[in-house]
């Protein structure tokens, strides 16, 4: 019989938050910058999911075979996204009812992103306050990103649930791989940046086609 989870750990770009305008408006800069051919925003749903390093080397495309450009991109990337992180980015629709709901039922919350630590922490207290998470963690040393499973089970243990009580959302690939690597509930956010198909190609348990779904797997009463 499956487990109802007893806590909840989320992806943030593309599973809480709608990012991406900001993400594509800070990476075109540079590549504007360096003259190089900037990206429709569709191409950067495909280039999210596995850090700012990735991303940019994916923007840069074959210019990323310069290392030093590839490394001037990436700081100048992280400096670009500092100063626009918060003007088109928003919750989706439903993401704050649906973690008020959750948090009122006591269910332990985490987030667990590729993006840079510092960033995850500032946006995620930025839209979300008071916050409803127990942690957050983002891409830091200690741990390997995304689809390693050691940040996910780390979480798990500071929440004090064992692996398979806890179910993980998220909206790509990446994140169903870390949930069954894991050994947590896989749960496919279709609302997000990657799309239905890509989620049950990677094996997720359950697809959710709106964050209010979640109430219905974790049983939480609205």
């Amino acid at each position: 019989m499956p487990v109802t989870p007893r806590a909840v750990i989320f992806d943030l770009d593309g599973t809480l938050l709608d990012t991406l305008e900001d993400i594509a408006d800070a990476m075109n800069a540079v590549l504007f910058a360096h003259g190089l051919p900037e990206h429709p925003l569709t191409a950067y749903r495909r280039f999210v999911g596995s850090g700012l390093g990735q991303l940019v080397a994916l923007a840069l495309g074959q210019a990323a075979k310069d290392r030093a450009l590839l490394a001037q991109a990436v700081a100048q990337a992280e400096k670009e996204y500092g100063r626009r992180w918060a003007d088109k980015t928003r919750p989706y629709a439903g993401v704050p009812e649906m973690l008020a709901a959750l948090s009122a039922q006591g269910l332990p919350l985490a987030i667990l992103s590729n993006k840079p630590d510092g960033f995850t922490k500032l946006s995620t207290n930025h839209y979300f306050t008071p916050s409803p998470f127990a942690h957050i963690f983002g891409e830091q040393p200690g741990f390997p990103r995304k689809p390693a499973p050691d940040a996910a089970l780390e979480l798990a243990r500071l929440m004090g649930v064992a692996p398979n009580e806890v179910a993980f959302l998220g909206d790509s690939d990446i994140d169903m791989k870390t949930a069954k690597s894991a050994g947590m509930l896989a749960l496919g956010a279709a609302w997000g940046f990657r799309g239905e198909e890509e989620l049950r190609a990677a094996g997720a348990d359950r697809i959710l086609t709106s964050p209010l779904d979640l109430f219905a797997v974790c049983a939480v009463q609205e």
